[in-house]
């Protein structure tokens, strides 16, 4: 049975930046979900796809930075794969608690970043990094859309070394996308991302995609599409 017409994630002008440092990190006793001030943060659902960008981010080897940390089915993958070092960044009070008891039990080095990435990357130096996954939660109705241009184009070819490779996503912002604007992923892709990976600074010939067949639960209020979409982008 389909659920009846979902709330918007956000509502017009809204915004949980002041409040979501602070705010509980609700995961439930299955740990199949993770909710912070009542919004779908991550959801177990989407461990195929989010092994697929932590592979991509770990292909390099190296030092990778993850930005965002949420249920660590990202962070662990990452983890299985032949890295030095794994840098995660994550702002959540009760996120980061976890990322630290997480932390102890890893094969490779993990240094943990506890704030904003606003606040951290900058701090960050260089062509310190041969891979970067950038999966962070939209704070305000303003950014639900483009939070990961402000990283993307203000940090992370900074930060990569040559040969590196970025991955990211905002399932949050791409759902809507597909239910209201597109129905085919790469368009939806190439439309609205791309523009921003060559103003930061990428070529167009190392922007590259993979697309993974993965339906959501009906239950799902951020992503309904049957499809998710993988960037591979590559600095020269």
């Amino acid at each position: 049975m389909n659920v009846p017409a979902a709330t918007p994630i956000f509502a017009p002008g809204e915004n949980c930046s002041p409040a979501w440092r602070a705010a509980p990190a609700a995961y439930n006793a299955s740990d199949t979900y993770l909710q912070i001030l009542g919004k779908p943060v991550m959801e177990r659902w989407e461990t195929p796809y989010m092994h697929a960008l932590a592979a991509a981010a770990a292909s390099k080897g190296g030092r990778v930075l993850e930005v965002g940390f949420g249920m660590a089915i990202a962070a662990t993958k990452v983890q299985e794969a032949a890295i030095d070092e794994h840098w995660i960044i994550e702002c959540n009070e009760g996120v980061f608690q976890r990322l630290q008891d997480w932390a102890q039990l890893q094969p490779h080095k993990v240094v943990s970043l506890k704030g904003l990435w606003e606040e951290v990357a900058p701090t960050l130096p260089d062509g310190h990094f041969d891979g970067i996954l950038y999966d962070t939660y939209p704070l305000s109705e303003e950014t639900w859309h483009t939070h990961q241009f402000n990283f993307i184009r203000g940090q992370a070819f900074r930060l990569l070394k040559p040969g590196g490779v970025l991955t990211y996503c905002n399932l949050t912002s791409w759902g809507e996308l597909m239910k209201s604007k597109y129905d085919d992923i790469n368009t939806m892709f190439e439309e609205t991302q791309v523009p921003a990976l060559l103003e930061a600074g990428f070529q167009r010939e190392n922007i590259h995609t993979e697309v993974m067949e993965l339906v959501p639960p009906a239950d799902c209020r951020y992503y309904a599409f049957p499809r998710v979409i993988t960037p591979l982008v590559t600095k020269h």
